[in-house]
């Protein structure tokens, strides 16, 4: 019977605190809220002023050669811990950075278990490009989670996985509330000010309806950069200038606190997600869900997994399609309340139950 010993590594430009964490440290984040292997785990990331689980958390200061790797001075800093500590086996588990893992495999001393997480679309990165880069990684890695069955589905794109290594674990979400909230009529868009997320579209769309629906608000929320209020890059500049033009009832809030947005998103009619790229996940729909919001959203990447029946979709995205999908909902207030409920009703991606999975998983590989 083996200690449990589970480290975790960031890719660096995660910042594993409370009003910078984007999606990774997110779902690391709820994931440790609810292992029972708490003590036994160690966070290795970027060093910041206030981590988040301060007593997990071993924050590395970058490399004073400039020029060195960023993520692979991490990784290596990991594994000299882990050498350091004489234990037969321990359980390493790597996100988001497939390239990494020869240089670890090559660093380590002893026979450890190495696992990868992938947030993103494997084929679009370093390390798992290729088929050949994907069967090398099968073969020296003991697990491949992916946040969804779209991920999973890129990984697997001319490889067979025999051993079934590759699977799909969801992103957690906490739904901090306990019931049903009440809803105000308040239309939200959350995400980066950037044009793959389809902000644009809305905005147009926005500007036709804001004036007929004087009695609505419109909230565009979020930063073209996480956690940072500057609109400073030509896209962005054009999203705020219009959304100045428009009525007063048409607001940008920039980037929000986690509980900000909590609160903006429990009060919240309906979200649109007009995502252009493929969303790897998509956790914004998971977040409405649990704050039941109904939602209209494009079919891009994981987006139907995560909804499934529960929302409308935006079959060719455009802004008349959300104009009309907007109206729809706007003007019909018991179909309205009908995709409130599903979306409260049918929500899944909850962290405990997300934690518990990863946790049998491990207990799988030991």
């Amino acid at each position: 019977f083996y200690t449990m010993l589970i480290n975790i590594l960031l890719p660096h430009k995660e910042k594993f605190s409370q009003n910078k964490a984007s999606s990774v440290s997110i779902t690391v984040r709820n994931n440790l809220k609810y292992t029972k292997y708490k003590k036994n785990i160690k966070v290795f990331g970027q060093k910041v002023k206030n981590p988040l689980f301060n007593k997990n958390f071993y924050g590395i200061e970058n490399h004073w050669n400039i020029l060195k790797s960023k993520n692979l001075n991490l990784a290596m800093q990991m594994c000299n811990h882990i050498n350091k500590k004489q234990t037969s086996k321990q359980v390493l588990e790597i996100h988001n950075r497939p390239y990494l893992i020869k240089s670890i495999k090559k660093k380590l001393n002893g026979n450890h278990i190495l696992s990868l997480f992938f947030h993103n679309n494997p084929i679009e990165m370093k390390g798992s490009m290729t088929t050949k880069d994907r069967k090398e990684l099968l073969s020296h890695v003991d697990k491949i989670y992916c946040v969804s069955e779209f991920i999973k589905k890129k990984f697997l794109q001319g490889i067979c996985d025999k051993e079934k290594k590759v699977v799909v674990l969801y992103n957690g979400v906490l739904r901090k509330l306990n019931s049903f909230p009440s809803k105000k009529k308040e239309v939200i868009f959350v995400g980066r000010i950037v044009k793959e997320k389809g902000v644009d579209l809305l905005v147009n769309a926005i500007s036709h309806l804001s004036p007929i629906y004087s009695d609505w608000h419109f909230k565009i929320i979020g930063s073209p950069k996480l956690g940072i209020n500057k609109f400073d890059n030509f896209f962005a500049k054009q999203i705020q200038a219009k959304i100045r033009s428009l009525n007063n009832n048409v607001s940008l809030l920039g980037y929000v606190s986690p509980e900000e947005l909590e609160s903006i998103m429990s009060r919240a009619s309906i979200i649109v997600i007009p995502s252009v790229w493929e969303e790897p996940f998509g956790l914004v729909a998971a977040e409405a869900m649990a704050n039941g919001v109904a939602i209209i959203s494009s079919e891009r990447g994981a987006l139907p997994e995560i909804i499934q029946n529960n929302g409308m979709y935006i079959k060719n995205l455009n802004e008349n399609e959300i104009i009309s999908k907007l109206e729809k909902l706007m003007i019909n207030k018991i179909l309205l309340n009908e995709m409130q409920k599903n979306s409260w009703n049918n929500f899944k991606m909850d962290a405990q139950s997300s934690s518990k999975q990863l946790d049998s998983y491990r207990e799988e590989l030991l």
